[in-house]
């Protein structure tokens, strides 16, 4: 369903909505007050991270993408730490600082994995500021790819529907996580992403999936929306579309520590990937994927666009063995981003032998992964002669995949590699046989970025030519 990873870097997203500061203190909790019948915890850290729209807006910058907010933060000590916090990630700020509101800010008291209570921060905002709020959003639409309502009913969405007509108007997908239980303000949106309690306090509990189904396209009809996602915790994902079938997607997570902020990672993913242009069941696809990743971690998490790359990667089975070269550069590229090193080779590998094993063997320690290049059939001919190769491309590739030494193969039909060196810029090139480093081919261009050109000797006796013309002369 999904081929290529979006291209994030292309994409503008704005986000209006209610932005708060998520607080965490950390500590033990060893003993239990004689004042009352509760924990004493002493803590031994702290950390802040924007939450709520904010956190929509940090998610989609980590993506990669261009992220703007448009929301209210009181004139605050909790303001100013949310704000620098956000433009630090590269999000543009478009807040509007109230005089009278405090930020909104949770308090959360952790102990040994655990939240043992929350306290929250808060008050009405001024209709002066929320009308303000309302004209700085409206001037930025157009600017955008796409428009995140994220809504978490502080006051700060009072006019949802004059974004979405400007949306429309700027021919933009508008993305709503939906709160309350009118979800008529939302109506004409391009998606509704409730979670499954949110959907049936509106629609009414559905006993199956049949009646989710059933509920889920008469609420998207009646509300004129496009698509309605509907997001169900450990059941994974619906997604319906109007005569489109529905699209049950399962929890991606294998271990659940905490759902905080997992709703607005799946909005940040899935805006920034129809800002990208990507179709909805694959921004859907992201999305659930993304939030797998999100629970299995501690507080608000922001996915970044490597991490979610890799992760899809691994879904699809091609975190490593065979690729094609533009998949090879985002392996590349991800490899990278871990601070890991990465090895480059080449050769025909007609006939793998004890020698080639040998030789991948001790060019993997040279780093943290080893790419083989193969010659593709009508390349091993102009080298080797009309008889050759005695494997087709695919089998010799599919055999070096299954070595533990190697952990990406592609081809190319160039005589040289040399394209594919240019474009993946290996840390090192290794090439066996008696060569001077200035004699392998593109070793003078890998030496000019800084890389290391390394020769290797191929075992005694081991030679594929010498294999065949044995065979022959038996």
């Amino acid at each position: 369903m999904l081929n290529e990873f979006p291209p994030f870097q292309q994409a503008r997203v704005l986000v209006v909505g209610d932005v708060m500061l998520d607080r965490y203190w950390r500590g033990s909790a060893a003993r239990i007050s004689p004042e009352a019948p509760v924990p004493i915890v002493k803590v031994a850290g702290s950390e802040d991270r924007p939450g709520g729209a904010a956190n929509v807006a940090l998610n989609i910058a980590v993506l990669g993408a261009a992220a703007s907010i448009a929301g209210i933060a009181g004139r605050d000590e909790a303001g100013i730490e949310l704000t620098g916090k956000l433009e630090a990630a590269g999000v543009l700020c478009r807040m509007v600082q109230s005089e009278n509101a405090p930020t909104i800010t949770k308090l959360r008291i952790i102990s040994q994995q655990q939240q043992l209570i929350r306290i929250d921060f808060e008050d009405d905002f001024d209709a002066d500021d929320i009308t303000l709020l309302q004209q700085q959003a409206l001037k930025s639409v157009s600017d955008n790819g796409a428009l995140v309502l994220s809504d978490y009913g502080k006051g700060t969405l009072a006019d949802t529907q004059s974004l979405i007509r400007a949306a429309h108007d700027s021919q933009i997908p508008v993305v709503v996580d939906p709160k309350g239980s009118d979800f008529s303000k939302y109506a004409g949106a391009t998606v509704l992403t409730p979670n499954l309690a949110e959907f049936e306090a509106v629609a009414g509990v559905c006993s199956d999936e049949e009646e989710l189904i059933r509920k889920g396209q008469q609420w998207r009809e009646r509300l004129q929306l496009s698509a309605l996602l509907i997001t169900r915790g450990e059941k994974g994902m619906t997604l319906l579309q109007g005569s489109r079938p529905a699209l049950h997607l399962p929890a991606q997570a294998r271990e659940v520590y905490d759902v905080t902020g997992a709703g607005d990672t799946v909005v940040a993913v899935l805006a920034a990937s129809l800002a990208a242009g990507q179709s909805m069941e694959q921004a859907v696809v992201l999305a659930n994927l993304a939030a797998g990743l999100a629970v299995a971690r501690l507080g608000t998490a922001a996915i970044s666009g490597p991490e979610l790359r890799r992760a899809l990667q691994q879904m699809q089975g091609s975190g490593r063995g065979v690729m094609s070269a533009e998949q090879l550069l985002m392996s590349v590229a991800d490899a990278r981003e871990q601070g890991e090193r990465v090895v480059f080779t080449n050769g025909c590998f007609d006939i793998i032998h004890a020698g080639h094993v040998g030789y991948l063997a001790e060019a993997k320690s040279l780093g943290d992964r080893l790419i083989v290049a193969v010659n593709g059939d009508e390349s091993v001919r102009r080298l080797k002669g009309a008889s050759r190769p005695i494997n087709p491309v695919e089998r010799r590739m599919a055999v070096l995949a299954g070595l533990e030494a190697v952990d990406w193969v592609v081809s190319f039909d160039d005589d040289t590699p040399e394209a594919l060196l240019e474009a993946l810029r290996p840390d090192v090139l290794v090439k066996g046989g008696d060569y001077r480093p200035d004699q392998v081919v593109g070793g003078q261009f890998v030496a000019d970025y800084g890389g290391e050109v390394r020769v290797l000797a191929f075992l005694d006796n081991c030679s594929t030519s010498a294999i065949v013309e044995k065979v022959r002369q038996s």
